[in-house]
């Protein structure tokens, strides 16, 4: 029998969900349930909580049938070798050496090493011949507080590091599990220490009420799918009024999205501005030159494969223009929309950086909604609010954070955590879709 990996972070892209030790559970229903366990939220972390949206889900799982895995919420981007349990080739009679060299750069933190063959089990599943990435280097300080010692990608072959094999292929190949779907239920029950469950082989109704709303995967990679409008208090923001892509990724702890609209969610909730303007837009070189059919959508370029990094003022010069333009378009008087031109100059939020909010004011702060396939998809403030208590003072910060993708795979939403706490997310690699429920 090959080396058991006991402990793994597992996510669509990103990674903050943690598996240690994990209760596993495969019922007569052919459901592998591997449990969730919940931690403080830690600020010294939030920028941790986006790793580069590319890999990381981790889990356990069972076998025949259907499997679910419970999980640790750990708000961080994790593991360096001498404080984590590490893998032994040695001690493995099933390992098979390929040592093919391999890296990968996450948004903060990157690692390194060689690819090898051994049994991996997940939870009760057992996976044969499963390629893997052996780290030997993790450079800087990101991993080293990590609360799991690996990253299990539930993503498409489409965006494998080198074009592994997943093991999620390998579990439906192999007949482990009932059905081509796993499915994620986050526990936001405050009072309860159960942080939730992933389900490989189908879903568990416990966990949603309803119906689930499914969107088809529009590009294979991420699963990712279009996105409609985002309503900020019942006003359509317009920025995805001719459509936007999204992701759901449970390994990004926050909710990201263009800075452009971020900045308008975090001016609506009263984010404490941090940034002072000096010119508007591109004519006035705040953003850089681009062509007219880019328009205000293209936040950053991509010439070379690498993000471009603009003027900090650029997105919320566009923030200000999508929001004068969805005005006027509401048939706004000039002086309404000068109005909040003067508001936006003087107080500017920090769409990127970390959010503040006035605690007091929580419960008034407006819903902002997602539409998916259609349906309009509520948070309130308790559910995009995170509340960090230490030394007897309370702080609370805004769960939007801005990220910039540029075309063709942009403008792109990552509907992390925040998102997937509030819905029951499922994952049908069979139907290539992604559903949404109540949870519950």
């Amino acid at each position: 029998m090959g080396t058991k990996i006991e402990a793994f972070a597992m996510s669509l892209l990103v990674a903050s969900l943690v598996l240690l030790s994990p209760a596993v559970s495969a019922s007569d229903d052919g459901l592998m349930r591997i449990g969730l366990k919940k931690l403080k939220f830690d600020p010294s972390t939030r920028e941790a909580a986006l790793l580069d949206s590319k890999e990381s889900l981790g889990a356990k799982a069972g076998d025949g049938g259907d499997a679910v895995v419970a999980l640790k919420n750990y708000m961080d981007a994790q593991p360096a070798c001498f404080l984590h349990a590490r893998y032994s080739s040695r001690q493995s009679s099933t390992y098979k050496k390929n040592g093919k060299s391999a890296a990968i750069q996450y948004g903060t933190g990157s690692i390194s090493g060689f690819y090898s063959e051994d049994v991996v089990t997940i939870g009760n599943l057992v996976v044969k011949n499963q390629e893997f990435i052996e780290a030997t280097s993790e450079p800087g300080v990101t991993f080293v507080a990590a609360k799991f010692d690996g990253i299990l990608g539930l993503g498409f072959q489409e965006i494998s590091v080198g074009n592994s094999t997943p093991p999620w292929y390998n579990m439906i190949a192999q007949g482990l599990v009932k059905e081509p779907v796993f499915s994620f239920w986050l526990n936001r029950n405050v009072n309860d220490q159960n942080g939730g469950e992933l389900v490989f082989g189908g879903v568990d109704t416990k966990h949603f009420k309803g119906e689930h709303s499914y969107v088809p995967v529009s590009r294979k990679g991420y699963w990712q799918f279009d996105m409609g409008d985002v309503v900020i208090g019942g006003k359509p923001s317009g920025y995805c009024a001719k459509g936007c892509s999204a992701i759901a990724d449970s390994g990004t702890s926050l909710l990201a999205g263009p800075t452009t609209v971020i900045a308008m969610i975090n001016h609506a909730i009263g984010v404490s501005g941090v940034l002072q303007p000096e010119n508007i837009c591109g004519q006035l070189g705040v953003c850089e030159a681009q062509g007219a059919s880019e328009g205000i959508e293209s936040v950053v370029r991509d010439a070379e494969g690498k993000s471009a990094g603009l003027n900090a003022l650029c997105p919320v010069c566009k923030m200000a223009a999508v929001w004068m333009k969805s005005q006027l378009g509401l048939n706004k008087t000039g002086d309404v929309v000068l109005k909040y031109a003067n508001e936006v100059c003087e107080k500017i939020p920090n769409a990127v950086g970390q959010s503040v909010v006035d605690c007091e004011s929580v419960a008034s702060m407006p819903i902002i909604s997602f539409t998916v396939g259609g349906k309009t998809f509520d948070l309130s403030s308790k559910e995009y609010i995170l509340k960090v208590e230490g030394r007897g003072q309370a702080q609370c910060i805004s769960g939007f954070t801005g990220i910039d993708v540029p075309p063709p795979r942009g403008p792109l939403w990552i509907l992390g955590d925040m998102f997937m706490g509030r819905y029951h997310t499922v994952f049908d690699y069979g139907k290539l879709r992604v559903g949404f429920a109540e949870a519950v």
